[in-house]
């Protein structure tokens, strides 16, 4: 064996078993006797996998312990689902080179099928709360974005007072979540189609809407002139429609460019709008703060 292909072999080794360890140390903290099963499969076919690969290479090699840490750390924050996706999509690179490898290696083909179908399959059984309740999410952080860039490019140009409107914001956005909390409660509770639980539902579009409010508020709070901070509160909405979007399209295979331009169009047509209407009634009214 030249050192080249052992190299490439010694690389796709120290992968599998880091794999393997990742599918182990997340599957030890589910509670949910399906969840972990699927990982526990998983785990134990990246094991398989580097076994093939061990009789080829004659050593042992170390997982890297940096992604372990990494993927179990992005799974409190973010979730199984979107993890484990998230590492499904940097697969491609192994992939090929377990395709490129097939002449030499007999076993690199079986492994390539492996990595593109089967994992895809079982993560398609994961089952994940917080993705059940994405209709509730995407409802609180949609609308709050939408309402409330609007109320404070609205505001900006009415006040122009920089304390004055994030207090008015914060209550209206506050207002406004609790009210999307409890529409979202009643419309989950009479729709015989919902499978969610109301107050689960009401509480995910509740606290996504609380959470977007305060950190479009915030650099009223935190920075000086009224534009700048404008301009800041539209720079952390596009911010978030990313961050959101980017998540559950991992989580979901969904189509990013799409959805990020809809949202974004939406959020600052919307501002731009409220701009020009606070600018006008501030005209119209003659009012100076």
């Amino acid at each position: 064996m030249d050192a080249s292909l052992r190299n490439d072999l010694l690389t796709l080794q120290r992968g599998e078993i880091t794999e393997q360890q990742i599918y182990q140390h997340l599957a030890r903290r589910l509670k949910d006797a399906n969840n972990r099963t699927i990982l526990e499969r998983m785990a134990a076919e990246e094991q398989r996998h580097y076994s093939i690969l061990r009789r080829h290479t004659g050593v042992e090699v170390a997982p890297q312990r940096w992604r372990v840490w990494l993927y179990c750390s992005l799974a409190l924050l973010f979730g199984l689902t979107f993890t484990l996706k998230h590492m499904e999509r940097g697969e491609d690179r192994a992939r090929r080179r377990y395709e490129s490898l097939a002449a030499q290696i007999p076993e690199a083909t079986e492994i390539a099928l492996d990595e593109k179908n089967h994992e895809r399959q079982v993560l398609g059984l994961l089952d994940e709360e917080r993705l059940r309740y994405t209709g509730s999410i995407v409802l609180g952080l949609n609308d709050a974005l939408v309402e409330l860039t609007g109320v404070l490019a609205g505001l900006t140009l009415a006040l122009q007072n920089t304390r004055l409107i994030a207090l008015t914001g914060l209550i209206t956005g506050i207002s406004a979540a609790l009210s999307m909390a409890c529409s979202e409660y009643l419309s989950t509770k009479n729709d015989p189609g919902q499978d969610g639980q109301p107050r689960t539902a009401a509480l995910y579009t509740g606290c996504a809407y609380i959470v977007t409010v305060i950190l479009l508020v915030a650099p009223f709070f935190l920075l000086g002139h009224y534009l700048l901070c404008l301009l800041a509160s539209l720079l952390m909405a596009i911010a978030i429609i990313a961050g959101f979007n980017y998540y559950l399209c991992v989580a979901q295979d969904l189509d990013f460019t799409a959805r990020f331009r809809e949202m974004v169009t939406l959020s600052l047509g919307v501002a731009v709008l409220s701009f020009v209407l606070g600018y006008l009634a501030r005209l119209v009214l003659g009012v100076n703060l």
